[in-house]
């Protein structure tokens, strides 16, 4: 891997802090947050070093002291978000209820920054991502899974969550009574077409309700691959 690109930051020494007159000292601590504030206001489209430089009163060469490149901003931040998914401190001996408690707040964190589900392909190798996806590969190992079985449920899992926190901010804003009632009458009056959808399809509102339901699911298949005994 270049160390200027996607996950370079990782590979690199932090530097010590740089400041400019009469402001107070950066560093990567103090990027990230503003960054992160920056994201959750306007997206990723409208993050850029010069507008970051701006917003906390630095210059661009002292910006450029802490982080090379808007990748390394961008790295930085997702990791930041996923550190918020908080990790017991020792599994319970319970790998569901250890896997339900940490897909949830995965899941907590991805919507309260609706931005990280477009970041996901990036290489995720910060310590806050590899400190719980070791939890998760440790608490399904202790629970019987090993070699492809191992992956697959790690993969699954991990899928289902990007992609419930992604359908889920994708439809924030459009889940108005009107719009609702729109998309009804349209499978209504295409009944013909899409009768399943028209009888069972309407999306629930109960997010909190649809997740739980799809994760038990997925658990129940996971159990169902474990070795007896």
């Amino acid at each position: 891997m270049v160390k200027g690109e996607a996950g370079g930051v990782w590979f690199r020494p932090e530097r010590s802090g740089r400041s400019e007159r009469n402001a107070p000292p950066l560093s990567r601590e103090r990027i990230v947050t503003e960054a992160i504030a920056l994201l959750d206001e306007e997206g990723i489209t409208r993050l850029t070093m010069r507008r970051l430089a701006e917003r906390l009163n630095a210059g661009a060469t002292t910006l450029y002291w802490h982080v090379k490149t808007k990748d390394d901003v961008l790295d930085l931040a997702l990791d930041t978000v996923f550190g918020e998914a908080r990790v017991p401190d020792e599994p319970s001996g319970d790998w569901r209820a250890d896997a339900t408690a940490l897909m949830g707040e995965w899941r907590a964190a991805m919507l309260r920054h609706p931005w990280t589900a477009v970041l996901l392909g990036r290489p995720l190798m910060g310590p806050n991502v590899l400190e719980r996806t070791e939890f998760l590969h440790a608490t399904l190992v202790e629970a019987g899974l090993s070699g492809p079985r191992l992956t697959a449920a790690t993969y699954a899992l991990s899928h289902y969550v990007i992609g419930s926190a992604m359908m889920q901010a994708a439809w924030r804003g459009h889940e108005d009574p009107a719009t609702r009632q729109t998309i009804a009458d349209h499978l209504t009056a295409h009944r013909d077409r899409y009768p399943s959808l028209v009888d069972h399809g309407h999306p629930s509102t109960d997010w909190d309700a649809v997740f739980a339901e799809g994760l038990a699911c997925l658990l129940d298949g996971i159990a169902a691959r474990m070795p007896q005994g």
